[in-house]
């Protein structure tokens, strides 16, 4: 019976070493399979060699971490708003400002507890649409609007406060979009400031430049030949100090809450340029210039004639200060109903005209073509240089005498006459003239 027992054991203990080494080997041959190793002996090698970078590893996810740590510090204590959404536009992190700003109410800030709907924490559709298209195009967006806050009770509502907002939207991985949200009120009542305090100023000298003028007009006819040259000098200076005055009163006008909105009515455009050229004649004249226009001889838009007169007026003028002597100034009109005619090398754009003014000078500076329409900014001074013909003008040249001196506001004024006008103007260099190149382009139709 002893035997027997013992027997019995000693074949149980062979039948679980033989069990014990089968899973052994088991776990050996899927090792190796996980390892792609040949025999036990590289499985073997792979497997200290991953021992010894485990240290490492852990200590990189802890670097990662601590990373991860501080910019989420730095996004929550910083001055702009930040947001982050899901591919499904749903909320997922935001920081104090954004929550401040788009008054979300969220009860914590950073990961959320429950994602909704971005609309649904914050009513606004501007973000949500600048959200899309940062996601369609995959590119940085960025775009400015007016935050208008709705009062959540229709029952008690309550004024809330409104202002500038812009967003800059950067695609993420996995379809979601995070959104830099920044106030611009305080740059908005800077701007309203510096033009009201420009519109002021521009008001008090008016009248004191008026009399300077007057008295020294007065005066031209009763003072020696010899003497009367210096007159004609405070004449000249005299008339540029009020031009800039009339300018930055133009300015204040059109960005203003003075501005009415424009008075549109069909203007042949082919004879405004006509009718701009004769005011800048004189101008042309001394320094032998010609108008070459190439377009239709009849072509209706609906625009502010006075006001695109002024366009006109600056364009060419601009053209004509930075044209060298016996060259010629080039405008050139297209509108989608005419056909390609000699000179033009663009195509018609549908519902758009375009209308090109190029000169023969210098043309503009690569650095300068960014701040071309910028108030007061001189460009290259071989652009800014007064040509020494145009100080030989008379006085009483009319028009043309007082629009040739430049204030530095000419293009800024253009830009935003054409910006009422729903337009578009571009400033480059003409690949083949070489000179300056402004390219204005209008819809051909226009509400009032």
């Amino acid at each position: 019976m002893t035997i027997f027992a013992y027997l019995l054991g000693l074949a149980t203990g062979a039948l679980l070493l033989f069990w014990q080494q089968g899973r052994q080997r088991y776990r050996e041959r899927r090792l190796i399979k996980t390892l792609q190793a040949t025999d036990w002996p590289t499985a073997l090698g792979q497997v200290e060699q991953l021992v010894k970078t485990q240290p490492q590893q852990q200590r990189q996810l802890r670097s990662l971490g601590t990373s991860r740590d501080t910019l989420e510090r730095i996004l929550q204590t910083a001055p702009i708003g930040y947001l982050q959404v899901d591919e499904e536009n749903q909320l997922i992190w935001c920081n104090d400002q954004a929550n401040r700003l788009l008054k979300m109410n969220q009860p914590l800030t950073g990961p959320v507890q429950r994602r909704r709907l971005l609309l649904e924490v914050a009513r606004s559709y501007e973000l949500d649409a600048l959200i899309e298209e940062t996601r369609e195009k995959q590119a940085h967006c960025q775009r400015e609007w007016m935050l208008y806050q709705i009062s959540p009770d229709p029952l008690h509502p309550k004024e809330e406060p409104t202002f500038p907002l812009r967003g800059y939207a950067i695609p993420l991985d996995s379809g979601e979009v995070g959104v830099f949200l920044e106030n611009r009120q305080e740059a908005a009542l800077l701007v309203q400031q510096r033009d009201r305090w420009t519109s002021d100023v521009a008001h008090e000298l008016k009248t004191p430049l008026t009399s300077i003028r007057l008295v020294a007009e007065t005066l031209q006819p009763r003072v020696d030949e010899s003497q009367r040259r210096w007159l004609d000098r405070l004449v000249n200076e005299t008339i540029r100090l009020s031009n800039l005055v009339e300018d930055l009163l133009n300015l204040s006008r059109l960005q203003g809450d003075q501005f009415q909105g424009l008075s549109l009515k069909p203007v042949d455009l082919p004879q405004l340029v006509q009718r701009a050229w004769v005011s800048l004649e004189p101008l042309a004249q001394v320094k032998a210039l010609n108008l070459d226009y190439g377009g239709p001889s009849h072509c209706l838009a609906n625009l502010d004639e006075p006001l695109f007169h002024r366009v006109l007026l600056n364009l060419i003028d601009n053209a004509i200060k930075h044209s060298p002597s016996r060259a010629t100034v080039y405008v050139r009109l297209l509108d989608p109903g005419s056909a390609l005619g000699e000179g033009h090398d663009t195509k018609p754009e549908p519902d758009t005209i375009i209308l090109d003014v190029m000169d023969m000078g210098p043309g503009f500076d690569a650095k300068d073509l960014p701040y071309i329409f910028d108030r007061f900014y001189r460009a290259d001074p071989s652009r800014t240089r007064t040509d020494p013909l145009v100080d030989l003008v008379p006085v009483d040249a009319g028009t043309a005498a007082e629009v040739g001196r430049g204030t530095g506001l000419g293009l800024a004024i253009v830009s935003q006459i054409i910006e009422a006008h729903n337009g578009t103007i571009t400033a480059a260099n003409h690949p083949d003239l070489g000179g300056g190149w402004l390219r204005l382009r209008l819809p051909t139709t226009q509400t009032e």
